[in-house]
């Protein structure tokens, strides 16, 4: 059966309406309920009418229509071009309807509408149910005892108008029961243990949403196993519930009203069984095998535009005055009805605010009346709300019962001839509202926003309004409506927010609240923290406990680990519930000890962090005294450790030894006690000895449990210690591919990214564009790409045309550095992100498609089309967090070569305090040899507190080693050898004035002192050279707090800074080779010289200053590339004399260089709270390190000024000359050694021939 518009004919050669406008439609009934599968359109032959884009709705009682959605989201189906070509479309799911309305959108601008129209099906049967809400139901008792399966499925359809109800009540063995309960419009799923009520018990899942719509859903329960899959329309969700068959009665619809449809038990149609009264299922209450439905009319208010306006009524001039309706809506504010008091120059406004009804009233202009009423009315449910108005009493009421009223003593008279205005108005229509005369109408504008929602049941004196009259412009007016359907759309369920992001939604978007997830985008889908301590420490942070995230954007959680950066390495360390050594005492109760091990990581996170780690080893330590770790090689063993993924194995290899031996360290070095064992412990004797060691078998790893056997003889004793579990290396960070052509790529699977797809990635290159990535479909694609030497490109289509994002950057990106990319594409916009750069975002259309559709290879620099190829690396290449192996694919693919050197062009910069970069076939590493600092940067400071009697003295060459190592050279060559330049910086803090800081002396009896010297009440730093006293009278230094203070001589010029302030001075100096002397300056039977005397020409002022010593602490001392401080805590193999016990301790001084640089453009993080800084930082040695460092290095400086002061004034003439005639025509902005009067090169080893 055919049917069309009411205001629409049929033509010769299709249908087209009399009028063509948004408001016609073609209803097609097929006289019975089909499955309908496609729907094809043909414009009107013989003519240019046809249309260019419409809508379906589908319908089983010709009311209530049902919009059809292509991915859930877009409305719009494609038309014709012409009036010839046949469009088919056919449905992803077939659709189960009698009724088919088709709605234009579009049309040919140079016709009108018309259309010729097939439809594709076949005939669909099904028993029906229909329950009253009373206490009908349905009983099923299986006939005989159900034997456990493996499968059991409970599958049905219901539709209902009612919110709330129970569905289905399922009882298995042991009193466990399911119950599928219907409330507020979700469905939601119940786990009981007995079977005293069938409600409350545990929620084990909540599906689907606005289920009370009068629709056909499909709901289906499936047990498999241990799980139970819950099933509503398209989507599913798996828990985890105890395991029993169902044995005991199937109890549903206690309170459910509605109907039900093709309920099955596995294969069993319980409803077919009822209706041929099978005694297998009983029948209770009032229960018809037909679904007899309301019919309730809603009108759908889509947009800014859309408002009803109804007549007044005749009765309404005997003041009683009526208006009810229901209405659901996710929005927070809108007007619901408002109309004009033209007897008292006003207005009444009834409209939603922050989610609460409220009522004004406005008088020629100004508000006089505000009520309110209600709240949380935007949570998508029906709300009742009645405004009446009876003897000068004005009342609001909302939900009846379980709402509230707000009234008030008010006179609001109104007559036949007002009009009501739901939803909305007229953008100027505002009868009677009160606007001053004169007054320009742009200020007479709806002061509200507008309803966007669904009312239903409109009453004006308890009449209801017959809406299909409005539709048929009958009674009153209307614009942007949809009569007839409640077209609501919960954008929340299912969520499109990830990683627990909280989903809030209005009339036409959603919002996802990321907070605390640890993760960021529109939908809370790429994580905030790396991957691994790896990329921590490539963007400069130090040691201490960060946040790891190992998949990314992957469903694993990040997690708290400690981050150890030492030099050489970067170690992850997980922690478990006991790291200490745990003795136990022999029992004779007992024959074993048992031991467990839980880790702060989850079970998946330490798998991941084992998988792409490159080395992992824990420390398994056994202490014993008469208790054996193994029988006999053959026998099984007395203790062994179970470790590895999920549950792990048991493992009898020990520390050190190989995995899967029945052996430990001992045996591999062959010094085990007893060489008739494999193992100390076996040997079994009356003492106390170990076997200790490392696992390094990541197959293994980590250990879980210890089973200690041997401990329950006489004087058996043992300890147990398992360290933490330590991993280094991120196989996925360093991943590289070089590509050398433009016309090289790799290829991979198709990239599966339909709704969420983020892909970052690192690359370096010369060029100024290429194509990193492209993956194609039919239509779809997506493709990043280097467009020009300062411009990155995310480019992509899913069906809505295609979109790019770019981001302009401020530097050039082909400078040989490493630059970092993250682009994200999800249903709410895509973003693009490139270094630190400001990120670049664009929205995806409210209603468009969704999915993106890709079917190609997926192409890696480069293209199908082999143009437009990237020259370059690309590094550590994730899609949705999963990491592709470019090296593997690069060593089969020509054009394209694994990994890629050079990394310290990007990250050299993190090696501060004079710290060089050394490279690494993955990373680098800061070689801090020639730094008085340490650490992963040489960052830490080397600092130490000295008390009076404290020393040190470094070492350098002796004449003696230089003729040895130099007997090629001239006799007089030694002579020559001068010192061209000092640089000389350490820290200090101290309250002592005056004291020492350093001094140097060369074996020529040349020296300088650095010092603080007392100038009446203040303490200042001075340099001696000799008799040349330079004073830096700026601050006072003897106040306890840390100063810094450099001091630089290159030929005649030397500089002393304080801090910040520096003073500058011309001289002329020679200098030869001795030793850097930190306080106190020793008396002369204990100079470090090669004479044993007192140096020349240190006057006795010095002399006496030199035996205060110095009081407090020294830090990051270095003089030129020796650093003193350093060499006595950390290196004590080096040639240093210390005298009393030295203190390492922090002076509180930090490292001046850049704590936490940005990966690729080398600057300054922000201020704020960054997911890179650590949470907790335990180095707290360092800083002490640091600060003993510094003083030492203030000491040294200031000590070097004054000897070369000193040697000005007292050495001889003849150096002084030739020395200055040597230095004067170098040039240059360091301070080296230099081998010969007239070279400038770099120190030398034999440059470095003094004591200090």
């Amino acid at each position: 059966m055919l049917g069309w518009s009411i205001t629409g004919q049929i033509r010769a050669g299709g249908w087209s309406p009399l009028v063509s406008d948004r408001y016609q439609w073609l209803e097609v009934d097929l006289g019975r309920r089909t499955q309908i599968t496609a729907v094809a359109t043909q414009g009107r032959y013989g003519s240019s009418d046809w249309l260019t884009a419409y809508l379906l709705m589908f319908s089983d009682t010709g009311h209530n229509w049902r919009q059809h959605r292509q991915e859930d989201s877009l409305g719009a189906f494609p038309g014709n071009s012409n009036a010839d070509t046949v469009v088919q479309y056919k449905l992803e799911q077939p659709v189960i309807a009698r009724f088919l309305r088709l709605i234009p959108l579009d049309w040919n601008p140079s016709g009108r509408i018309g259309l010729r129209l097939e439809i594709y099906g076949c005939r669909y049967t099904s028993s029906v149910a229909s329950f009253d809400g009373s206490r009908s139901s349905l009983v099923y008792r299986l006939s005989v005892r159900a034997s456990w399966t493996v499968m059991e499925t409970i599958s049905l359809k219901f539709k209902t108008l009612k919110n709330s109800g129970t569905l289905l009540h399922a009882e298995g063995q042991r009193d466990h029961s399911l119950t599928l309960v219907l409330e507020k419009g979700k469905l939601l799923l119940y786990h009981l243990q007995g079977v005293s009520s069938s409600s409350g018990g545990q929620l084990l899942v909540s599906l689907g949403s606005l289920l009370d719509d009068q629709h056909w859903h499909h709901v289906k329960l499936e047990r498999l196993s241990t799980h139970l899959n819950l099933t509503v329309d398209k989507n599913t969700l798996q828990v985890q519930i105890p395991s029993h068959g169902l044995q005991k009665p199937i109890l549903s619809n206690r309170n459910f009203h509605g109907c039900l449809e093709n309920l099955l038990y596995s294969d069993i149609n319980l409803i077919d069984l009822a209706k041929h009264g099978s005694s297998q299922v009983a029948i209770v209450g009032n229960v018809t095998f037909s679904c007899a439905e309301p019919v309730s009319v809603a009108v759908t208010f889509t947009d800014s535009h859309s408002f009803l306006q109804l007549p007044g009524l005749t009765s309404w001039s005997t003041g009683l005055v009526s208006v009810m309706l229901q209405f659901r809506t996710w929005n927070k504010g809108g007007l619901l009805l408002t109309f004009g008091l033209p007897q008292q120059d006003g207005t009444v406004f009834l409209y939603l605010s922050q989610a609460r009804l409220r009522l004004q009233i406005s008088k020629a202009g100004r508000s006089s009346l505000d009520l309110s009423a209600g709240s949380g009315l935007n949570d998508g449910q029906w709300h009742y709300v009645e405004l009446s108005f009876k003897n000068d009493h004005l009342s609001i009421t909302v939900d009846k019962d379980e709402g509230a009223t707000a009234h008030i003593s008010i006179s609001v008279p109104l007559t036949s001839d007002s009009q009501l205005f739901f939803g909305g108005k007229n953008t100027y229509f505002f009868p009677f509202s009160g606007c001053p005369t004169g007054e320009s109408a742009q200020k007479c504008k709806n002061p509200f926003n507008t309803f966007q929602g669904c009312m239903r049941l409109l009453n004006l004196d308890d009449q209801t309004v017959d809406l299909i009259k409005v539709q048929q412009r009958l009674l009153g007016n209307y614009s942007h409506l949809q009569i007839d359907m409640c077209g609501i759309i919960d954008r929340c369920s299912p969520s499109h927010c990830e990683h627990g992001g909280i989903c809030t939604q209005s009339w036409s978007t959603f919002h996802c609240n990321c907070s605390n997830s640890g993760y960021r985008g529109a939908t809370c889908h790429s994580s905030i923290y790396e991957q691994s301590c790896e990329a921590y420490k490539h963007k400069g942070n130090m040691s201490g406990h960060y946040y790891i995230d190992v998949d990314g954007s992957g469903p694993i959680k990040p997690q708290l680990i400690y981050c150890n950066m030492t030099e050489d390495k970067t170690w992850m360390v997980i922690q478990h519930n006991n790291t200490e050594l745990t003795r136990v005492q022999s029992s004779a109760e007992r024959n074993q000890h048992f031991a467990y091990f839980d880790y702060s990581s989850e079970e998946e996170q330490l798998v991941a962090v084992i998988s792409q780690s490159e080395h992992c080893e824990q420390e398994l330590s056994y202490h014993c005294r008469k208790s054996r770790l193994s029988n006999t090689l053959e026998g099984a063993p007395f203790s062994w450790w179970v470790g590895g993924a999920g549950p792990g194995q048991s493992q009898t290899s020990w520390g050190g030894a190989l995995t899967g031996t029945q052996q430990c360290g001992c045996s591999l070095q062959d010094s085990c006690l007893d060489p008739s064992h494999d193992c100390n412990c076996d040997a079994d004797y009356d003492q106390w000895t170990e076997d200790s060691g490392l696992l390094t078998h990541k197959e293994t790893l980590p250990v879980r449990s210890l089973v200690l056997g041997d401990i329950h003889r006489p004087g058996s004793e043992a300890a147990y210690r398992v360290g933490p579990l330590r991993c280094h290396g991120d196989k996925n960070f360093w991943n590289a591919a070089f590509f050398d052509k433009e016309t090289s790529y790799l290829h991979f699977p198709t990239f599966q990214g339909e709704l969420n797809a983020d892909i970052s990635f690192l690359f370096k290159t010369t060029s100024s564009s290429g194509v990193f990535l492209e993956n194609l479909g039919i239509k779809d694609f997506i493709r990043i790409e280097l467009s020009s030497s300062t411009e990155v490109v995310f480019s992509f289509d899913v069906g809505n045309g295609p979109l790019d994002v770019r981001v302009k950057t401020s530097l050039p990106l082909n400078d040989s550095r490493w630059h970092r990319v993250q682009a994200e594409r999800n249903v709410k916009e895509a973003s693009l992100r490139v270094d630190n750069f400001p990120a670049a975002t664009h929205e995806a259309p409210t209603d468009g498609l969704m999915h993106l559709q890709l079917n190609s290879q997926l192409f890696i620099g480069g293209t199908a089309s082999r143009q437009k190829g990237f020259l370059g690396c690309i590094r550590s290449l994730q899609l949705n967090g999963v990491t592709l192996d470019l090296e593997k694919r690069a060593k089969i693919t020509p054009g394209v070569l694994p990994g890629c050197p050079g990394h310290c062009s990007s990250y050299g910069s993190l090696c501060q305090n004079e710290g060089r970069c050394e490279e690494k076939a993955n990373g680098f590493s800061c070689d801090c040899g020639q730094s008085a600092y340490t650490g992963a940067f040489c960052h830490k400071e080397v600092s130490a507190t000295f008390k009076s009697t404290t020393s040190i003295t470094y070492i350098l060459k002796e004449p003696f080693e230089l003729s040895r190592n130099s007997s090629g050279l001239p006799s007089s060559i030694y002579s020559d050898i001068t010192l061209r330049g000092e640089n000389i910086s350490l820290s200090f803090s101290t309250n002592q004035s005056p004291a020492l800081l350093l001094y140097v002396s060369s074996f020529y009896r040349e020296y300088l002192i650095l010092l603080i010297n007392k100038n009446g009440e203040d303490s200042q730093i001075a340099f001696s050279l000799g008799c040349l006293l330079l004073i830096n009278d700026f601050i006072n230094v003897a106040d306890g707090r840390l100063h810094t203070v450099i001091v630089r001589r290159l030929a005649d010029i030397v500089s002393v800074q304080v801090n910040t302030n520096t003073r500058e001075i011309f001289l002329t100096l020679s200098y030869r080779r001795g030793f850097i002397y930190l306080p106190p300056f020793p008396s002369p039977c204990c100079v470090f010289l090669p004479l044993d005397s007192e140096p020349d020409g240190l006057d006795a002022e010095m002399a006496e200053l030199a035996s205060l010593g110095f009081t407090g602490c020294l830090s990051g001392v270095h003089f030129n590339s020796i650093s003193p401080l350093k060499a006595a805590l950390l290196h004590p193999d080096s040639p240093v004399i210390v005298t009393s016990p030295l203190v390492q301790s922090s002076c509180g001084s930090s490292s001046p260089a850049n704590t936490y640089a940005a990966e690729t453009t080398h600057s300054l993080s922000g201020t704020g709270m960054d997911p890179g800084q650590p949470l907790v930082n335990t180095i707290r040695s360092d800083s002490a390190l640091i600060g003993g460092v510094i003083a030492v290095v203030i000491f040294v400086t200031l000590s070097a000024l004054a000897v070369m002061a000193r040697f000005i004034c007292s050495r001889k003439e003849t150096y002084r000359n030739q020395e200055v005639k040597a230095a004067q025509p170098e040039d240059s902005n360091e301070f080296p050694f230099s081998g010969q009067p007239d070279s400038p090169s770099a120190p030398s080893e034999n440059q470095k021939e003094y004591f200090i």
